[in-house]
């Protein structure tokens, strides 16, 4: 089921320096943060050891497309990576799904211990929160930006509990579990950030649907291809295990409908992601070049 190695996809030249930027960001905001060394330490560990930043970089990206300055979305863009990198170390711990390797690298628990793991995710959490607060957008943008991402996360938790411990409605079947998994525990993060981009560039009402739309779209594509990359790929190349979803019986795109329907759902959410930006016209190009990278990324 997987190969030993892979053709890397180049991603969109203007990412690398949208997440240098970011990382940046991070590393300056956490060396900020008060308290314990050891907690300083164990944030940079699991936020600046790599990573895709494709939340934070929806939301600066996002926030420009509205045509605003990106500068005004740096503070949700930390933000959604906080809680991102959160649900990363909570979801690695012994109890949720035990992994011992993340970027290439040990997880924070086998790295620092389980109760620094706990801890340090815990901070993110009220971090995300104080960083949004701190960056004195306005009391309307504020609120508007606390309640999209508390609304995110609660609904990241929501999939995180469907995919571990189940709870389904009655009745429903295989296909429709599975979305209610990911629509939760992956799109709804990754169309956070693209609203919190539009809020913080002072989209109109139209601009903040069509960003919410393509963020519904890319979050979705880009959990199938996590699952397609997870029996197609090493765990070498991707820099995690491989394999654990299926054999742990976890409801996963492959699984459930197949590589080949998997893959035509990708074709189908790339091309209603590209609709969805259609009111934004050229304003729009770059967005629609990172969601053809995510449909074909191998990593």
């Amino acid at each position: 089921m997987t190969r030993s190695a892979a053709t890397s996809v180049e991603e969109p030249p203007f990412v690398a320096g949208l997440v240098a930027e970011i990382e940046a960001d991070l590393a300056r905001r956490i060396e900020s943060v008060p308290g314990p060394a050891a907690l300083r330490e164990a944030l940079a560990y699991s936020i600046l050891g790599g990573g895709k930043r494709l939340r934070p970089v929806l939301t600066l990206m996002s926030c420009e497309a509205a045509g605003g300055d990106r500068d005004r979305g740096r503070a949700a863009a930390g933000a959604i990576e906080l809680v991102h990198a959160f649900s990363l170390v909570h979801d690695d711990l012994p109890a949720m799904d035990d992994d011992v390797l993340r970027r290439g690298r040990p997880t924070l628990h086998v790295h620092a211990g389980e109760a620094m793991a706990i801890l340090t995710g815990d901070v993110m959490m009220s971090l995300a929160f104080e960083w949004i607060a701190d960056a004195h957008l306005g009391d309307a943008a504020t609120s508007g930006l606390v309640r999209t991402l508390a609304e995110a996360t609660s609904c990241m938790i929501a999939g995180q509990v469907y995919d571990t411990l189940g709870g389904f409605p009655a009745g429903l079947t295989q296909p429709r579990q599975l979305d209610m998994v990911h629509r939760n525990k992956t799109a709804a993060l990754i169309r956070a950030a693209c609203r919190l981009g539009a809020c913080c560039g002072g989209a109109s009402a139209e601009t903040v649907d069509a960003l919410t739309r393509y963020g519904e779209a890319v979050g979705m594509m880009f959990q199938i291809v996590d699952d397609l990359l997870d029996v197609t790929e090493t765990a070498d190349h991707i820099g995690k295990a491989t394999g654990k979803d299926i054999r742990a019986g976890k409801l996963t795109y492959p699984g459930v409908c197949g590589t080949d329907q998997s893959r035509g759902e990708v074709r189908r959410l790339r091309s209603e992601a590209h609709d969805a930006l259609g009111p934004l016209g050229q304003g729009a190009e770059d967005l629609i070049e990172l969601c053809d990278y995510m449909a074909v990324r191998t990593r």
